[in-house]
C-alpha cells in the first residue's frame, strides 16, 4: 500500500519557513488544480483560539447522527497526518492521501509553499472529488491570510472564543488577533459568533460592519444553560432541550451551544433534538480532557490514579481545565507539562494554582521548539510554582506512582505534540 509519509517529508522542504501567512501561493495552485475549492459541498468555516476543533467535532457528530455524509479539515493531528482530512466520515486512507499530494506536488511543480497551505489544498481535492452534504474547515492559524481561507463561498462561519495566542504572527492585542481571526467574514454570509472578551467582540463586529456580514451573538441571539446530563439552548424564545456532549468539562457545554446556533444556520438541513443529543453524546476528539484508560504510560498508575491527557497550550485552555476540576471532587492533581518555547507557561499554569498537588516537566522529544525539561521547570519557579524536572514521561508517572498511593488525578497537559506522543505511547489513534 502506499506511503504518503515520503511525499509528506518532500512537502516541508518547499518552503524555508513552517509558516509565512499569505494567500496567493495556495490561490496559484488551487487555480492550476482546476479550482477545487469551488466545486465542493457548502462550507462552515470555523476561526477562534480555543474550541474550534471541538466545536467541528460537535457538529459532525449531529451531522453524522442525522444520516448526513461530512468532510472535515482539521489540524495538526496528533498520531498519523491522515487524521487531518475525513472524506465523508472517514480519515483518508494512505492510499487517497498519496494520490492528491501527489498531484499537488506535480502540478506546484517545486514552487515554494509552506506545507500548510499544499496540504489545505490537498484536503479541497479530496473533498471536490466526492460528494457530501457539509464541509467543516478549521482554520490553521489566523483566519485573514489563513490557506483555509482561499475558500470565499461559504454557507456558515463560526467564530469561537478568542484569546491570546500566536502573537508572533497575529499580533499583540486582543483587538488585533480578533481582527485576524474575523478575516474569515463573508459578504452576506452569516457568522455564529461564541461569547467573546469586550475588546474581541467590538474588533469582530466591527469587521462584520465592514463586509456586510450578520452575526448571531450568544448572549444576544441564543442563550445557554446546563446542567450535569442536558443543556438547553434558547433562541428566540424557542428552547431546545439537549443532551450534555459526551466530551469532558464544562467548556464543551459552551461548545455544543455554539454547534447548536451554527447547526440551526445550515441552509437545507434541520436537525432533530434527537439526532443532536445522539451526536452530541457519541462525538469523540482526541488530546481534550480525555481519559487514557490503558497502554504502556497508563500501566504503572493502577486503578487508583486516573490519568487524563489535553493539548490545551493557553490561559484560556487552563481557565477551562479549571473549571472542569471545580466541578469535580477535590483529590490531589498531579500535572505533568511539556510546551513549546513560543508558549507563556506561568500564565498557563495561573489558573490551575488552585488544584497542583505536584507538578513535574518534560522535554518534548523530536519537538525543537519545545522547552527542554529543565529550562520549563525554572521559568515556572520564578513565578512561584514548584515543578521538577523529569527525565521523561515514563519516569514523571513511575514518581507519582510511587508516591501517590491514591485516589488521585494525573493529568499530562501544554501541548499537542506532547498529547500525540501519549497517545502513539499508548498504542492509541487519534
Amino acid at each position: 500500500m502506499a506511503d504518503p509519509q515520503p511525499i509528506l517529508d518532500r512537502l516541508l522542504r518547499l518552503h524555508p519557513k513552517l509558516i509565512d501567512l499569505e494567500l496567493n501561493r495556495a490561490l496559484k495552485l488551487l487555480g492550476e488544480l482546476g479550482a477545487p475549492h469551488m466545486n465542493m459541498a457548502p462550507v462552515v468555516h470555523v476561526s477562534g483560539t480555543n474550541g474550534k476543533g471541538s466545536v467541528i467535532a460537535l457538529m459532525r457528530g449531529a451531522l453524522e447522527a442525522a444520516g448526513k455524509k461530512v468532510h472535515v479539515y482539521t489540524s495538526p493531528h496528533l498520531v498519523r497526518f491522515n487524521e487531518r482530512i475525513r472524506v465523508a466520515g472517514q480519515i483518508i486512507d494512505d492510499e487517497s492521501l498519496s494520490d492528491i499530494l501527489e498531484v499537488c506536488e506535480q502540478a506546484n511543480k517545486g514552487r515554494p509553499i509552506t506545507f500548510f497551505e499544499i496540504t489545505t489544498v490537498a484536503a479541497f481535492l479530496a473533498f471536490s472529488r466526492t460528494p457530501a452534504d457539509v464541509v467543516l474547515l478549521e482554520t490553521g492559524l489566523g483566519g485573514r491570510f489563513d490557506a483555509t481561507n482561499t475558500v470565499r463561498e461559504a454557507a456558515l462561519t463560526v467564530i469561537m472564543p478568542v484569546s491570546m495566542d500566536h502573537q508572533q504572527y497575529l499580533g499583540d492585542t486582543l483587538t488585533e488577533i480578533a481582527a485576524e481571526k474575523a478575516g474569515i467574514l463573508k459578504p452576506g454570509i452569516p457568522c455564529v459568533v461564541a461569547r467573546q472578551p469586550d475588546e474581541a467582540m467590538d474588533a469582530i463586529a466591527e469587521k462584520a460592519d465592514e463586509v456586510g456580514a450578520p452575526l448571531i451573538v450568544e448572549d444576544r441571539d441564543w442563550t445557554l444553560r446546563f446542567g450535569s446530563e442536558e443543556m438547553t439552548v434558547n433562541r428566540g424564545g424557542h428552547n431546545r432541550h439537549l443532551s450534555r456532549p459526551g466530551l469532558e468539562g464544562p467548556h464543551q457545554a459552551h461548545n455544543a451551544g455554539v454547534a447548536v446556533a451554527a447547526l440551526e444556520q445550515l441552509p437545507g438541513i434541520t436537525l432533530s433534538d434527537a439526532a443532536i443529543s445522539e451526536g452530541f453524546r457519541n462525538a469523540e476528539w482526541p488530546a481534550r480532557l480525555q481519559r487514557i484508560r490503558d497502554g504502556r504510560l497508563h500501566a504503572p498508575l493502577g486503578e487508583k490514579l486516573a490519568l487524563w491527557l489535553d493539548g490545551g497550550h493557553n490561559e484560556a485552555a487552563a481557565e477551562a481545565l479549571a473549571s472542569w476540576l471545580a466541578e469535580r471532587d477535590r483529590m490531589p492533581l498531579h500535572l505533568i507539562l511539556g510546551m513549546l518555547n513560543t508558549k507563556d507557561p506561568a500564565a498557563y499554569l495561573e489558573p490551575l494554582r488552585p488544584y497542583l498537588y505536584s507538578l513535574r516537566t518534560v522535554d518534548i522529544p523530536g519537538t525543537e521548539a519545545a522547552f527542554g525539561a529543565d529550562e520549563l521547570a525554572d521559568i515556572v519557579n520564578s513565578s512561584g510554582f514548584d515543578a521538577t524536572p523529569a527525565v521523561g514521561l515514563k519516569e514523571a508517572l513511575g514518581e507519582i506512582a510511587r508516591d501517590e498511593p491514591g485516589p488521585a488525578r494525573v493529568l499530562i497537559a501544554g501541548s499537542l505534540y506532547l498529547a500525540g506522543l501519549v497517545l502513539a505511547d499508548s498504542g492509541g489513534n487519534a
